[in-house]
């Protein structure tokens, strides 16, 4: 049996092994904006009607993200899960360490899994498609355009596609390659849950050439995002200036969480985010903060143990963070 795959946010899990309660916790063990978008109340119609795709949502997506196009999915999960059985059955290339659901998805389709060389800007012959997440989760690396478009090129002269997941792309202004998404052969994943703090609504958007989004919402069916996620993603893709702000303040506390971590002799690596490291103690380290009842997100795999570390909610919570990863990094 494969291992179960790993993602951040298994608090209640840390709650049952540490024996502290749930309240109790500062959850720093994922990349969500932890100052989520104020939905705005629900109109009644939202829970009572069945959505319907001609109100406008696909429209206002793909006018938010500058795309041709844009199917709404829930969450770019749904889609990492259905698009490999789509594509022409090959060689798929991952990066060793990233977002931990695009092998197994690929596998369970047929699909051959490679390591992905990301500082390649050429391919090996054998690979027909590639899935990257730009930036990447959790490295923070970013690719950029020129090498990914030099990527479709090679594989789409060879029928084969290049998935991009900008699922932390919102964070920036320049990261995304939405309007090119049209392109046969490219594919850029969207999540709302993210920037905008909203994962549990589960939505997401594909942006591809037509008959690829076409192909893929005959596979999901009908009704893939609720109602009332419609009236809350429509809201926050309207607020700009709430957008706007977001951008600065995730900026401004990335940058005190990275130094706080390079202050004690981490070589720290940032998105606005999360920050990440690599050391050879980030199991203890993990163990150490949470006993603190502060949790991380450890990874075990890649050329060394790492953790990445979330943004805290208030002056409270980071001041409450601050003293407990000095004290902990102080006693190791």
């Amino acid at each position: 049996m494969a291992e179960p795959i790993r993602h951040g946010g298994n608090l209640r899990e840390a709650a049952r092994r540490y024996g502290i309660a749930l309240e109790d916790w500062l959850d720093l063990s994922t990349g969500i904006n932890p100052r989520a978008y104020p939905v705005p109340p629900v109109p009644v119609d939202a829970w009572r009607r069945l959505p319907e795709d001609a109100d406008g949502f696909a429209e206002l997506a793909a006018r938010h993200y500058g795309a041709p196009g844009a199917l709404p999915v829930a969450g770019s999960q749904a889609a990492i899960r259905a698009l490999p059985s789509l594509l022409r059955t090959g060689v798929a290339a991952v990066a060793a360490l990233t977002y931990g659901e695009y092998a197994p998805a690929f596998e369970r389709a047929g699909h051959r899994i490679v390591p992905l060389d990301v500082m390649s800007t050429t391919l090996p012959e054998d690979v027909d498609h590639v899935i990257v997440a730009n930036p990447n989760n959790p490295t923070t690396q970013r690719i950029s355009h020129d090498v990914l478009l030099g990527w479709h090129g090679q594989l789409s002269a060879r029928g084969g596609t290049l998935i991009i997941d900008e699922a932390f792309a919102d964070a920036y202004n320049d990261a995304s390659l939405a309007s090119e998404s049209d392109r046969e052969g490219l594919v850029v994943l969207r999540s709302v849950g993210k920037f905008y703090g909203l994962a549990g609504i589960r939505a997401g958007f594909v942006l591809a050439s037509q008959p690829l989004r076409d192909a893929l919402n005959e596979t999901l069916g009908a009704w893939t995002v609720s109602g009332p996620a419609r009236h809350a993603v429509s809201a926050a893709f309207n607020d700009h200036a709430w957008q706007t702000a977001t951008r600065e303040v995730l900026a401004h506390d990335s940058a005190r969480l990275a130094a706080l971590i390079r202050a004690r002799g981490f070589d720290a690596f940032s998105t606005p985010l999360f920050a990440w490291f690599e050391t050879s103690n980030a199991a203890a380290l993990q163990h150490t903060l949470a006993q603190k009842g502060i949790w991380t997100r450890l990874f075990e795999h890649g050329k060394s143990p790492s953790l990445r570390i979330g943004l805290t909610r208030s002056e409270g919570e980071w001041s409450r963070f601050a003293q407990a990863f000095e004290q902990t990094v102080g006693s190791q």
